[in-house]
């Protein structure tokens, strides 16, 4: 008997103002073409396509779907790297590889709006562009060839002197930015669960609340076990991000996880949304602190941040972060905070995203670097194309090793001096 799929544990924003959960299967099958391990954006994407191929595909999920980062992030939609530029991954990657990784990164928007719209999801999409303003002359000079070298690979991307991004922003205190036309926000928990319906209308097999314990290679294929049931199956996509628990510690491990507080504001007052967001573009800055907002349907702001003392952080990164868009934003008055939620993202050492062989026919792929949103679309397309068939050389994502990193569960302290430093260099050169 099918049931709905029980909405993620934690509440959020998402959880607040979500739609109906999709229904589920209940039954597994004992075989199928492809299993499915995480059903975050990554591991739906993949699905979809799967069954759009006509494969049968079954997806296993630890949690309840949307308990992950897909339901835990702020619905930014940014086609691009957190901390790369094209002329980087140009150094990193002979010019072929480079150009493929970047034309499949840059569209990522782009296809999350197409499906979208292909599958008739309703999740308050708007791709109205992705502002990224600039701080200080510097910052403004690497941007302004940034906005080049994409423009360059045919992507809508410009450079917006100072006063545009004043007339954007109503902040002064920038030199410049970039603006990829091409971004937006969605609501990411319905776009979860859109992504869940599309999947199962074309027979596929979501099942939640189910940790696999165990991945065996039998003959040709694999068997993929969890709690009472067993599925044999040709191929298996690895898509678990930032988790490190059994299974998924084979690629969980190989990255850095980042704990992020995400917190949306009651409803703010028109007259300061078409000063602030008057085409209701999203904004992340450069700032080593890094400053970003967007508002959702109904005019909340929302912004986020990371606490060097996870003690008591709900709280005190709530309130911190609400501070700052008052002080930023030049608030009229100080919003109260709706909710305040948290969820992990993982930088892989390079900023770059990553594929994984565990053996033949079994895949992974990680590394959205604070992208999820627009990066796990094209992230999950490719490892579909991995499970059917086409070889890893041909595929733009580069092929690593999945040696875990060294001394691993020591990097969330890591990640907290580097936030202590990003906050003390932001004071000592006057960017707050």
């Amino acid at each position: 008997m099918p049931s709905s799929a029980a909405r993620p544990t934690n509440p959020t924003l998402w959880t607040l103002t979500a739609g109906p959960a999709p229904e589920l299967s209940r039954d597994p099958p004992s075989r199928c073409d492809v299993v499915v391990i995480g059903g975050g954006f990554t591991g739906l994407t993949a699905a979809l396509h799967l069954a759009r191929a006509g494969r049968s595909v079954t997806v296993i999920e630890a949690g309840r779907l949307g308990a992950g980062a897909s339901g835990m992030n702020a619905g930014f939609v940014v086609p691009n790297f957190a901390k790369v530029d094209p002329a980087t991954v140009r150094r990193k990657l002979a010019r072929d590889k480079a150009d493929a990784l970047l034309s499949l990164v840059g569209a990522g928007a782009d296809q999350v709006f197409a499906t979208i719209a292909e599958e008739n999801i309703s999740c308050d999409a708007a791709q109205t562009g992705w502002l990224q303003p600039a701080y200080g002359d510097d910052m403004a000079m690497i941007l302004r060839q940034r906005a080049k070298d994409w423009a360059e690979l045919g992507r809508p991307v410009e450079f917006l002197n100072a006063g545009a991004i004043r007339a954007e922003t109503g902040m002064d205190i920038y030199s410049g930015g970039l603006l990829d036309h091409s971004g937006g926000t969605i609501h990411p928990l319905n776009y979860l669960y859109g992504l869940v319906r599309a999947a199962t209308q074309r027979g596929g097999v979501i099942r939640e609340n189910s940790t696999v314990g165990r991945v065996v290679r039998d003959g040709g294929g694999w068997r993929v076990g969890f709690a009472d049931h067993e599925i044999e199956t040709n191929a298996v996509i690895l898509a678990t991000n930032a988790f490190t628990d059994g299974i998924a510690s084979r690629m969980g491990r190989t990255g850095v996880p980042l704990r992020v507080y995400q917190v949306a504001t009651k409803p703010i007052d028109a007259e300061t949304v078409a000063r602030i967001a008057p085409h209701r573009r999203p904004v992340g800055d450069t700032r080593s602190n890094l400053f970003t907002y967007r508002l959702d349907r109904n005019n909340r702001l929302i912004s986020g941040g990371m606490a060097i003392n996870p003690i008591g952080a709900f709280e005190r990164v709530g309130r911190a972060v609400v501070d700052r868009l008052v002080f930023e934003l030049r608030l009229p008055r100080h919003p109260d905070i709706e909710i305040v939620w948290t969820g992990t993202a993982i930088m892989t050492p390079d900023f770059l995203p990553r594929l994984y062989r565990f053996g033949e026919g079994f895949f992974g792929g990680i590394g959205c670097n604070g992208r999820g949103i627009a990066m796990t679309a094209q992230l999950g397309r490719t490892l579909a194309r991995l499970a059917l068939g086409e070889p890893m050389e041909s595929l733009p994502i580069p092929l690593q090793s999945s040696r875990p990193l060294p001394f691993h569960g020591f990097t969330p302290f890591v990640a907290s001096l580097a936030l202590a430093h990003a906050r003390f260099e932001d004071w000592r050169t006057g960017r707050r």
